[in-house]
């Protein structure tokens, strides 16, 4: 697999980062597409919402069972969102603010600055969306997952 770009965000430590684009909903970043591959952003203009699906290149290790963010039981890694994966690949929805070339300018970035971006995908509703879903173990409300930020558990 290629990194098709990097995405740029305030963040320039793992610690204190929101852990979700819940907890980063104002926050603005860029998302900066080779240039090889910006023709492949024609008409994505039209798309309120994008996901972005990258590497989280500052995981240096793997672990099948975590304790994430908001809980404090020992989960098995598919069934959270912690970095520490096997292929260590990360998604994100993001509002798409504007296209200038091949920058994106989005909002609701939750990611690392200077992250390798390995693809992006259009954010579409009547495919997306799925109604009368379920959240596992996570019992926390809005509030909580907007205001949680990282600590030290996955560098």
């Amino acid at each position: 697999m290629q990194y098709i770009g990097t995405i740029r965000s305030p963040f320039t430590a793992l610690a204190d980062m929101p852990v979700q684009p819940k907890g980063a909903a104002d926050i603005t970043g860029t998302v900066i597409v080779e240039p090889q591959f910006a023709p492949g952003l024609d008409d994505l203009e039209g798309f309120s919402h994008i996901y972005l699906l990258y590497d989280f290149h500052k995981a240096g290790k793997m672990k099948l069972k975590v304790v994430p963010f908001l809980d404090t039981t020992e989960r098995g890694v598919f069934a959270t969102r912690s970095p520490l994966r096997p292929n260590h690949i990360g998604i994100s929805i993001v509002e798409l603010l504007n296209i200038d070339g091949n920058e994106l300018t989005i909002r609701g970035v939750d990611i690392l600055d200077n992250t390798p971006l390995y693809d992006i995908k259009p954010y579409i509703a009547a495919f997306d969306q799925v109604d009368n879903s379920r959240s596992g173990w996570l019992t926390a409300d809005e509030e909580e997952i907007r205001s949680t930020r990282s600590d030290n558990r996955f560098i």
